[in-house]
């Protein structure tokens, strides 16, 4: 189970107010691009999971993870996570032909093709991220600028196994220095399916 406490920043602006606070605590910028796939017959939106390829300009290079029961309350995302890297070759072959995750060699897509009976893959797209990383009063925080067909939204997230401690902290030190955020009411996989950004 993957608990991270998610908040949204409202614009550019904020954004900048963000890292420009954090620049002494940053840990480096991670390109990302991020595509989606479900079962040809909707297999995983049924179940409420889908499986996310991964490709980022450093380490792991290109990761395949199975995301399911993702449950979104106060700023705080619970969501059961499987995941692993990948050989980047690999994963570019099967994002050009999605049925190649059918005969990958994988312990996640052995495990999507069991348990939720997947006989093909379908391409569903994707977006892109710039993430941040940032060694924070004991905090990695993780500030994203991402970018949709239909626009730029922006969150800082912070994975915790103390959620309530760690969005105290967060709000505290947003308030203090007069920075604008409310809590993330969907994920970015929903904002990207939506079609929209979030209110």
């Amino acid at each position: 189970m993957e608990v991270e406490v998610k908040l949204r920043l409202p614009d550019a602006a904020a954004h900048g107010q963000v890292t420009t606070l954090l620049a002494p605590f940053h840990r480096g910028t991670h390109r990302q691009e991020n595509l989606f796939f479900d079962g040809s017959k909707s297999e995983l939106s049924a179940c409420r999971a889908v499986l996310r390829l991964r490709f980022s300009d450093r380490r792991p290079l290109c990761a395949v993870t199975l995301k399911a029961k993702a449950v979104l309350v106060d700023g705080v995302s619970r969501v059961e996570e499987d995941e692993e890297e990948m050989d980047p070759a690999v994963g570019r072959a099967c994002a050009a032909e999605p049925e190649k995750l059918m005969a990958a060699e994988s312990r996640v897509l052995r495990r999507v093709r069991e348990e939720f009976g997947v006989l093909g893959f379908v391409g569903m797209g994707g977006f892109g991220n710039v993430r941040d990383v940032y060694d924070w009063k004991g905090l990695k925080l993780e500030v994203d600028e991402t970018k949709y067909e239909f626009g730029t939204c922006y969150e800082i997230e912070c994975e915790s196994a103390d959620p309530d401690g760690a969005k105290e902290k967060l709000e505290e030190f947003l308030k203090e220095n007069g920075v604008r955020y409310s809590y993330s009411q969907v994920s970015k996989f929903a904002t990207f399916r939506a079609g929209k950004l979030p209110c």
